[in-house]
């Protein structure tokens, strides 16, 4: 069923296509970086030369965050992520100048600081709970090695730059999923930005959506090489237990994210001592394909890339949130600068309509 109309991103699922403002998803993880890819799903066009460079500039501008919201991630160090990154989120609009006003250029440049200072959130939880000290971002450094850069405090190489920018392009949107739909849902009873993107953040959060690939790297943890994993798998499925990572919604083929992110397992593990967590994972993948003919999705690979680039497990998905808060603040632009109220009817299940009362003495 189709609930509103958009520009933003297209979606085959029997052909196995994705793609941005009518680029496609391999196009772009072939030729773009992650800022060029913002750039796109906001305007509808790659930017100009002398636009990317001020794009680059004014999200490497916001990155700072508001003292309170630091002292508050300081006051976390033993709560989830992501329920740190929902509040976290939702509390930047205590400390927005623009807060107030729904303006089409202000919610803008709300966009802007959401992408940066979702980013520096996440970042700075992780340092924080670990009692290290923050990193400032360098405004030389793209989005992607910022992001790893105040994470680890050490500058990636171009290889795992390159490699989690295109991580960041893959995960950016992926039409009216359900945290999507949510942001678009709450933007059009007129609410704020910041509101849409905590529903989105909190739809994000379940693991039938983001969280799934958080399970996927603890399954192929469990096992200590392939053929352990194998037996494992074909065990769980014989007890008709799911495999995290696994089939879509949409996809009849290869989801097309999967492609680039099995490769970068596989090239990432290698430069960093995890060959054999990608070994694991493609018997994984092949002895699910094989019993239940099932194609591996977004969540199965990002798992192993993630690990070799040495993120945390428990920051999978905030890693996701701060990819996809490029969709989800283009899609609430765009809801809201076309607004039409999201009320869609229910299939009413309930007993016949009419019920005769009786008074609570004769019940």
């Amino acid at each position: 069923m189709v609930a509103a109309q958009s520009r933003i991103c297209y979606i085959d699922g029997g052909q196995g296509l994705l793609s941005y403002q009518g680029f496609d998803i391999h196009t772009l993880a072939k030729h773009a970086c992650f800022e060029e890819v913002i750039h796109l799903l906001w305007n509808g066009s790659l930017p100009r030369k002398a636009e990317l460079a001020q794009l680059k500039r004014d999200l490497a501008g916001q990155r700072a965050l508001p003292e309170p919201v630091t002292e508050f991630l300081e006051q976390c160090a033993q709560a989830s992520p992501m329920d740190v990154l929902r509040t976290a989120v939702s509390m930047l609009a205590l400390y927005d100048p623009l807060a107030r006003d729904n303006s089409e250029k202000a919610n803008r440049e709300k966009a802007l600081r959401l992408m940066s200072q979702t980013a520096a959130i996440v970042t700075s939880f992780d340092r924080l709970r670990k009692g290290q000290p923050l990193v400032e971002g360098d405004p030389e450094l793209g989005f992607a090695a910022n992001f790893l850069f105040t994470l680890t405090g050490k500058r990636p190489d171009e290889v795992m730059e390159r490699a989690f920018d295109i991580a960041l392009i893959l995960h950016a949107d992926h039409e009216f999923n359900a945290s999507t739909f949510a942001a678009r849902v709450t933007a059009a009873t007129l609410s704020d930005i910041h509101s849409a993107a905590t529903s989105a953040i909190g739809a994000l959060k379940g693991p039938l959506h983001g969280g799934a690939n958080e399970e996927v790297i603890r399954l192929l943890l469990q096992a200590t090489s392939p053929e352990e994993a194998v037996a494992m798998v074909e065990r769980k499925l014989a007890a008709k237990e799911k495999i995290p990572g696994f089939g879509h919604r949409v996809y009849r083929t290869e989801d097309p994210r999967a492609t680039h992110l099995r490769a970068m397992s596989e090239d990432l593990g290698r430069r960093t001592g995890h060959s054999n967590l990608y070994l694991i994972s493609k018997e994984v993948e092949q002895a699910v394909q094989r019993a239940k003919g099932l194609n591996a999705n977004v969540d199965f690979y990002s798992a192993s890339a993630y690990y070799s680039l040495g993120i945390a497990i428990d920051l999978y998905t905030p890693v996701f949130a701060v990819s996809r808060m490029s969709g989800w603040t283009a899609h609430i632009l765009e809801q809201l600068g076309n607004n039409r109220l999201i009320r869609p009817r229910a299939d009413y299940t309930g007993p016949e309509v009419g019920q005769p009362w009786t008074a609570v003495g004769g019940r």
